[in-house]
């Protein structure tokens, strides 16, 4: 089962004012592909085997922490740190890849994201490996400039505004010529706040469901692939024309 994205007609904005932009900054996770539920128990199965081995509690206490410290730092690992000091290099050794059976290959949003005019960057609160494989698993390998990871950002996951200024700054972006698009509006406001144009992809997913559109979000859309086709026509036709 899918966290299928709700009817794209209903929400999506078509974009405008975009001939300006050199820069297009993609978080992966549930943006580039859907996280499905089955995916979601993995990935939660596997994160609280580790906090209960490495805290040595039990299954309950470890869910109970690992929920806790997502929500005050928008990743566990980050509240492992700060609180326990564990060695990030630990928890990747540790950790087990995901299942990426679950990451069905999509060429055709490859092709899309292919044809937008500059540089294509992806910004994930994951490791570089994580998205190494995810991308190709999409068919992506190679799409993408830049994979700027959660040790690029120093462990400090979005939505930071200091991890956003590093990308911006390692990377010589200039935040006024670039969109961001994540699935979390929340993770938008720091782009926001830098000048970036903003892209919600907003899906059915559990952290989505009670959140608004807000100032900070400047599009929105339900389908990416659609979303990425009509920001590619308008750019050409604008290019055409001149």
């Amino acid at each position: 089962m899918q966290n299928d994205a709700p009817d794209a007609s209903s929400i999506n904005v078509r974009p405008r004012g975009f001939d300006e932009i050199d820069c297009w900054v993609f978080d992966l996770d549930n943006t580039l592909y859907p996280v499905t539920k089955r995916l979601l128990e993995h990935i939660d199965r596997h994160m609280g085997s580790f906090v209960a081995k490495f805290l040595g509690v039990d299954s309950d206490e470890a869910h109970r922490i690992q929920k806790q410290y997502f929500r005050e730092y928008g990743l566990t690992l980050r509240g492992l740190m700060i609180h326990h000091d564990l060695d990030p290099a630990q928890y990747y050794d540790e950790m087990t890849p995901m299942d990426l059976d679950e990451v069905d290959p999509n060429p055709a949003l490859a092709q899309s994201i292919a044809s937008l005019p500059g540089r294509k960057v992806i910004y994930t609160n994951a490791s570089a490996n994580h998205a190494a494989l995810v991308l190709e698993r999409l068919g992506m390998k190679g799409l993408f400039e830049v994979i700027y990871d959660i040790e690029a950002a120093n462990w400090v996951p979005k939505p930071a505004i200091e991890s956003y200024r590093l990308l911006c700054k390692q990377h010589d972006i200039d935040p006024i010529r670039a969109v961001m698009i994540d699935d979390i509006a929340g993770n938008l406001e720091p782009a926001d706040q830098l000048g970036m144009m903003t892209v919600w992809m907003k899906t059915a997913a559990e952290w989505a469901r009670d959140t608004k559109a807000e100032a900070h979000i400047h599009h929105l859309t339900g389908d990416l692939k659609s979303w990425v086709d009509d920001v590619a026509y308008d750019l050409a036709n604008d290019r055409s024309r001149a």
